[in-house]
């Protein structure tokens, strides 16, 4: 009853969003309320969604400075050279941007926080597709592809280290089999960027690829930017940010809180001037907030109310006794679909337990099982419990349903390559 009303939920979910029925927010927050008011857990809505929303609220508060910090460099111009080195390179060629995007994604993506990766990409390029005329979800499916293949393996990037920890791995042991499936999976997203910038190159005007190419050769195309002390100052900063997030010096809520003040007094010293930003920013940083506390109400509601942990037992018990070799494999399938609604909390702590003690029963090592459980991490970011999603989509501009028309047609057949490429390697077995 309950896995019918989880999977039902979903789809419901997907669908109102998808096809704009309903705003992602108000979805997000309806669909699970409904789905408890049906298995008769009206009463307990109030601690479920409580529950739920002390999941999340950390991440709300880190969202919210994140977004006010990089507004702020935004602002400040800093990411400027970035994007007229870019131009310079590429050319003015569609493909060359594209596959540019991927693989600057790739290295950005090693820091493993999503926000970061985003807005750091987005300042980078969005520029260049916006004067091109080039589709700016592109940008944004190679960024997520590529967050969620390298910093969604890596064992510093957040999901993977939930899987070490709550199956008391060694993260050498899990991770250097990953290593050959991570660079393959790289690999084919550069590819998918190579095509994509093929397809803009022939819907684009030829006249206007001409014309922005002589702007390039001959310096027009790049505005100068004037590197004074601040420039430098911002650099230095962010690139502290960035090393202290990578060596977990502090929690990132706090990295983020201190960053922003210290931009904040250098950059700008008015205190009417201060508070206008602030205001200019909340347009951005707000509906984020909004949103990833929906979404800590949805894990909330469907994790305690039962639905998910009811959603991996069905959905494992598909697999017959004789098959049990193939838990591995079942389990990295599963962790597509689960992984697109589900937090990763809820799932590497509720669901991968339920998983590895399953496989632990026909002799399966847990570490093929964090391993087959990262490999859903691409669609994780694409999912909607996924906070630096709804930063980027507020960077690009666009609505979650139609972002998922366009990323899952590539997300999808990326993730399988995963499996596949896993599968090959051995980093999971299937004898």
């Amino acid at each position: 009853m309950l896995a019918v009303l989880g999977f039902a939920t979903l789809g419901s979910f997907m669908l109102l969003v998808m096809r704009k029925y309903l705003s992602a927010f108000t979805a997000i927050m309806v669909t699970p309320i409904a789905a408890a008011l049906v298995a008769g857990k009206g009463g307990q809505l109030g601690d479920m969604i409580m529950n739920g929303l002390e999941t999340v609220a950390p991440t709300a508060v880190l969202l919210l400075f994140a977004v006010l910090y990089f507004g702020l460099m935004m602002e400040a111009k800093l990411f400027e050279p970035i994007s007229r080195l870019i131009i310079r390179l590429s050319k003015g060629d569609p493909v060359r941007i594209c596959v540019g995007t991927a693989v600057f994604a790739l290295l950005v993506a090693l820091d493993g926080d999503g926000t970061t990766t985003y807005m750091i990409v987005c300042s980078a390029f969005l520029p260049i597709y916006h004067r091109l005329g080039m589709n700016p979800l592109i940008a944004a499916v190679l960024a997520v592809m590529a967050l969620g293949t390298v910093s969604g393996t890596t064992p510093w990037g957040g999901a993977a280290t939930r899987g070490i920890s709550v199956l008391h791995l060694d993260a050498t042991d899990y991770f250097v089999h990953m290593i050959g499936p991570m660079a393959l999976t790289s690999l084919t997203i550069v590819a998918v960027a190579y095509w994509l910038g093929v397809r803009e190159r022939r819907t684009i005007d030829a006249g206007t690829l001409a014309a922005y190419r002589e702007e390039i050769a001959a310096g027009e195309g790049i505005e100068p930017v004037r590197a004074g002390w601040r420039m430098w100052f911002n650099a230095a900063l962010t690139v502290t940010l960035l090393v202290l997030l990578v060596l977990e010096v502090a929690e990132l809520v706090v990295l983020f809180m201190v960053a922003f003040v210290i931009a904040l007094l250098v950059n700008i010293r008015a205190v009417e001037a201060q508070q206008d930003l602030v205001k200019r920013q909340a347009a951005n940083a707000v509906p984020v907030v909004m949103l990833v506390l929906g979404a800590g109400v949805f894990t909330g509601v469907m994790t305690d109310a039962g639905m998910i942990e009811e959603m991996a037992d069905a959905t494992l018990a598909v697999v017959p006794d004789s098959m049990g070799n193939l838990v591995p494999l079942f389990t990295a399938l599963l962790a597509l679909p689960l992984g697109f609604f589900m937090s990763n909390d809820a799932y590497w702590f509720g669901v991968v337990p339920v998983l590895a003690e399953s496989a632990a029963h026909y002799g399966t090592d847990p570490n093929e099982i964090a391993r087959a459980g990262a490999i859903g991490q691409i669609l994780h970011m694409m999912g909607p419990t996924s906070a630096p999603l709804w930063v980027l989509l507020g960077l690009v501009r666009t609505e979650l349903g139609d972002f998922h028309r366009h990323a899952l047609r590539w997300g999808i057949p990326v993730s399988l390559a995963y499996v596949l490429f896993a599968v090959v390697t051995g980093a999971i077995s299937v004898t």
